[in-house]
């Protein structure tokens, strides 16, 4: 999430060394946000560097990351996030799905599956050693025809207005430095008519589980990251980018600010993940 400077000193500087010639006023505005890269708050320019390290070290092992962090839900929770989406078996033309951050190719794998072929899936994803698993399970699938792997930013997507049908992010939202900008730039590309769907973990609303959850994430995630894959750091950012994403009503209410109709959201397994969804009417 992006913060800015709350004192009256710190918001004086910028202008001083400005007037000064030293650092132009937007220059210096851009380097007093923040946003959080887990529990700690970095220079908002630099949190997609460190997001991309993250997954770089974790893309050969992504699956097995989720199924640690979930308890192996993460596939039926998938699942479900494409019913939803519910894509058609046999149109005139095949239904046209961007889905963002999803490297891998799960969700478009499913999509494809689930349409019988009759869709057409655009998988954009910052991070060039996810798409290198996802094109390599494509091949395998023999998908390679129907799911297009580009590099791109979710903030600056390489996409005309009014391109898609139906827009899709799982378990990628809350690693995009600018979620506003993100889910401005989804609105954009969809066409009149389209819809958004958004998979994350999210705020566990159950009495009880909430604690077990709380304690599993920090205790044991890390410990399984060190085990499966000899690196625990990557699992305690991710930890602790779960807790720093907003609850479920405040996440609705950005998805309503980006120009979003009949925005609703379904918990899932307690609220541990939740499917959020929205119109461009």
């Amino acid at each position: 999430m992006t913060q800015h400077p709350s004192s009256g000193a710190a918001e004086s500087r910028p202008d001083a060394a400005s007037a000064a010639g030293r650092i132009p006023p937007e220059a210096a505005e851009a380097s007093a946000e923040t946003a959080s890269f887990g529990f700690r708050d970095v220079p908002i320019g630099e949190k997609q560097g460190l997001v991309d390290e993250v997954f770089h070290r974790v893309a050969a092992r992504y699956d097995v990351m989720n199924d640690a962090m979930s308890g192996g839900l993460h596939r039926l929770w998938k699942d479900a996030m494409v019913s939803r989406l519910a894509p058609p078996r046999t149109t005139r033309k095949p239904l046209r799905v961007l889905d963002v951050a999803g490297g891998t190719g799960d969700i478009a794998f499913r999509i494809v599956e689930r349409a019988d072929g009759n869709a057409k899936v655009t998988v954009c994803d910052i991070n060039a050693s996810m798409l290198g698993v996802g094109r390599e399970r494509a091949e395998k699938r023999g998908l390679a025809g129907k799911v297009d792997f580009i590099e791109g930013n979710a903030e600056e997507l390489p996409f005309e207005r009014s391109s898609f049908d139906a827009y899709t992010i799982a378990f990628g939202i809350r690693n995009v430095p600018r979620i506003d900008k993100a889910l401005a730039e989804a609105y954009r590309v969809l066409k009149p008519g389209g819809r958004l769907l958004c998979l994350e973990f999210s705020a566990v609303d159950v009495p009880v589980l909430d604690r077990i959850y709380e304690t599993y994430s920090f205790k044991v995630i890390p410990v399984l990251g060190k085990l499966i894959a000899g690196d625990d750091e990557p699992y305690r950012y991710l930890v602790e980018s779960i807790a720093k994403f907003p609850p479920q009503e405040r996440f609705a209410g950005m998805i309503r600010a980006a120009g979003f109709e009949r925005v609703d959201f379904t918990n899932l397994t307690g609220g541990i993940a939740a499917i959020h969804s929205g119109w461009k009417i």
